[in-house]
């Protein structure tokens, strides 16, 4: 009996799974039931990365206002702590952006940490 290649609608899956391996090395790019499963994995992965992006970011921000806090003789829990008691609503992104670009104001900011009671 001959062999059977199937038809429009078998090729047309396996060229979706084929698109979504562009760029991947050997046989991970070529024969479809590795590539299926190379496919899957990286779906994965990237589904994990957009979740530990997010806690990178935060982490950074933290980083980079602890730093700030401490060349103003405050420590970063502290200095939020004192933010909280000023009500003043900061989120972390803009103040670790405060920190990097605009010390004077970062300055400023811990201050009114500072002195909050």
């Amino acid at each position: 009996m001959a062999r059977v290649t199937r038809g429009f609608k078998a090729r047309r899956r396996r060229n979706r799974v084929f698109k979504h391996a562009k760029g991947f090395f050997g046989s991970r790019s070529r024969l479809y039931k590795v590539t299926k499963v190379a496919v899957m994995h990286a779906w994965l992965d990237a589904y994990k990365g957009r979740r530990l992006r997010k806690r990178n970011m935060r982490r950074l921000w933290i980083t980079r206002i602890n730093a700030g806090a401490r060349l103003n003789g405050v420590s970063y829990s502290r200095m939020m702590g004192g933010l909280r008691r000023a009500k003043v609503e900061i989120d972390r992104k803009i103040l670790a952006d405060i920190a990097v670009v605009d010390p004077e104001g970062f300055t400023t900011i811990v201050n009114i940490a500072k002195t909050a009671k």
